[in-house]
């Protein structure tokens, strides 16, 4: 019998979603016939080692944020010889790094959010670039950190007295209109799901995880030739970063002046949540492909660099 370690947990801001997610792989993979090994991952190397030890056949790395989906992991993994699932340590890394990532975006041609990077501390003096906008850490996923400064908020004190992610931040025009995602898996994108965060416009972290926190529709109800486009673009986005696996593009939609309307690719996630609440899962299973094999598919696609 295969034997597949799940590693989950870790040392970031998405802990808890990372043992939600490990939990409901493990439950999977027995189900698809794996012996299945659950590992609490923190910030103790040795033990984790330890627990690598024999090395199983395979790693689901079910870990998000850093160490877990920025290429920490992911090397050591490599180290080791042990294959395991989701992207390597570059794509891992860049992907991770807003800045990094946006960049090569770009230079695909694909549709990106005007903004720059500043040090978060200029931040309070004056606007960096015109309202409204978003403010974000440039290393952090489930929208950890991120705020919208829109006219008549005088916010931009607060934002930089709360902040915790480091000296710089990336700040983005607000594109208006829908937030839509789309899954990919290895070289076919999945669906486009149109998500409707209950509290408001801003999907934040509560809209992602907690209970009736937002509504997914899937197939998005939205123009067929932009459907087409979202598509197309997550594909090329994973194809640019040289993802493996499955990945997530996530994306602003502004139709407010009507179909169709203005695309623009916000950003890849190497690790798609795989929380009872989780988009990857959900369009997998809009294309026919159940939990139990969508997490089987990622283990047999499992490699390292050794």
């Amino acid at each position: 019998m295969i034997r597949v370690a799940v590693l989950h947990g870790g040392m970031s801001n998405e802990r808890e979603v990372s043992l939600s997610s490990g939990r409901q792989v493990a439950i999977a993979l027995r189900e698809a016939g794996f012996a299945v090994d659950l590992i609490d991952v923190t910030a103790d190397l040795p033990a984790l080692l330890a627990a690598l030890t024999p090395k199983p056949d395979a790693v689901f790395n079910a870990l998000h944020g850093q160490f877990g989906e920025d290429g920490a992991i992911q090397g050591i993994l490599d180290w080791l010889g042990i294959p395991y699932t989701h992207s390597g340590v570059r794509a891992s890394s860049v992907a991770m790094n807003k800045e990094a990532a946006k960049a090569i975006f770009a230079a695909a041609g694909l549709p990106v959010a005007k903004g720059a990077v500043i040090p978060i501390e200029t931040l309070a003096a004056g606007d960096p670039i015109p309202l409204p906008y978003v403010v974000k850490p440039l290393n952090e996923g489930s929208s950890v950190g991120v705020s919208i400064v829109r006219h008549g908020d005088n916010r931009r004190a607060e934002v930089v007295q709360a902040w915790r992610y480091g000296p710089t931040a990336m700040v983005e025009e607000f594109i208006p209109g829908r937030e839509l995602t789309v899954g990919v898996m290895g070289d076919r994108a999945l669906a486009v799901t149109d998500i409707i965060a209950e509290a408001g416009v801003f999907y934040d972290y509560e809209s992602k995880y907690g209970d009736g926190g937002s509504r997914h529709i899937v197939p998005a109800a939205i123009h067929p030739d932009v459907y087409a486009q979202a598509m197309d673009v997550a594909l090329k986005a994973h194809k640019a970063l040289g993802c493996r696996g499955a990945s997530r593009c996530d994306f602003r939609y502004d139709d407010t002046n009507g179909e169709p309307g203005r695309l623009v690719l916000l950003e890849l996630n190497t690790q798609p949540g795989l929380t009872p609440t989780s988009l990857l899962p959900e369009q997998a299973a809009h294309m026919g492909i159940g939990f139990a094999e969508l997490c089987a598919w990622m283990v047999e696609n499992a490699a390292c660099r050794q």
